[in-house]
């Protein structure tokens, strides 16, 4: 029983938001593009429900490359509306559309030359008809069984607020780097700003061999760099190839005399690769991609001469994977 409402609730709101979908309109352009003109930043402001609803979409436009922030219009009234200046853009949020607080700041934001986006469940609300874009936030039904708490209306309005942030990150062509300047801490901050030149191992610690060098010498290079690996070089120091413990194994099997073979006997050749500005997720990614545990690091994609190796170990350290 308790297993079916559950999924009751879920269905319900899913509804709402492919109804969403469905209402989206030139409304829609219209209020990105009045947030794009404008000179000052997003206030997003709302009572109870939509207040919460409405500090989340002020913190994603403010992580997306939209300046903005939340204003309780209740402390709005009391003195905080000195916060809004001319040039802002103003996000109302209520579902009826007659939430008093709100209604209350109207008239204080028309007077400080704020534009008006209003998103609520009403089109003939007192709110909708003050603002110079509504979007239409209304539901069929709240997922609440008693019709009571606001369930499916705040899923929607959470959406819409959603949509808005992306459209506008997509206007203004807001990238991973723009991304990351707003997220220098944590994981996420590392994977947005650690590039792989940063965690790579470089010039004496580059495992380098000769195709020439036999492989009981070249072991002696794999123990010492300590990374299970070691690049093969052609006589104008190319990168040709890699000799792992893989490499050696699949040797043992065949009955190879593995100490006196070369190393370009038993390297693999055209060993995977990456550019030294990558950033260190997508090394991460490639090793996952290809299941391998190093990278070697070149200038730009045309070079031949390594630069650098990166480990999985590095990129564990560092709080990547």
């Amino acid at each position: 029983m308790i297993l079916d409402e559950a999924k009751k609730v879920i269905r319900i709101e899913a509804e709402a938001l492919l109804a969403l979908a469905d209402s989206i309109n030139g409304e829609f352009e219209r209020a990105v593009d009045l947030i794009l003109a404008s000179s000052g930043r997003v206030v997003v402001t709302g009572m109870g429900k939509s207040g919460l609803i409405g500090q989340k979409i002020a913190s994603t436009m403010a992580s997306t490359g939209t300046p903005a922030f939340f204003l309780h219009p209740a402390e709005g009234i009391h003195g905080d509306l000195g916060m809004i200046m001319k040039g802002d853009v103003v996000i109302a949020l209520s579902n009826s559309g007659e939430t008093e607080e709100v209604l209350r700041i109207l008239p204080v934001i028309k007077r400080l030359g704020a534009s008006l986006i209003v998103m609520a469940g009403k089109p003939a609300s007192t709110l909708a008809r003050a603002g110079d874009v509504f979007l239409d936030i209304s539901v069929k039904e709240e997922a609440c069984p008693l019709g009571l708490a606001p369930t499916a209306s705040t899923t929607a309005t959470l959406a819409m607020g959603d949509a808005l942030a992306v459209a506008l990150l997509l206007k203004r062509g807001f990238r991973a780097e723009d991304f990351a300047l707003f997220h220098p801490g944590g994981a996420l901050g590392k994977k947005l700003i650690l590039r792989v030149e940063d965690l790579m191992h470089k010039g004496a610690d580059l495992p380098l061999v000769p195709s020439t060098t036999l492989m009981r010498e070249a072991l002696f290079t794999i123990t010492a760099k300590g990374l299970g690996i070691a690049g093969v070089t052609d006589a104008d120091g190319d990168l040709i190839g890699v000799i792992t413990d893989g490499d050696l194994r699949r040797a043992l099997g065949k009955g190879i005399d593995i100490l006196n073979s070369s190393a370009g006997d038993l390297m693999t050749a055209r060993p995977k690769r990456i550019n030294r500005m990558e950033l260190a997720a997508r090394a991460l990614q490639q090793m996952e991609q290809f299941s391998i545990t190093s990278l070697f690091i070149f200038e730009d994609d045309e070079a031949k001469k390594p630069v650098g190796i990166i480990h999985l170990h590095d990129l564990l350290k560092a709080g990547i994977a």
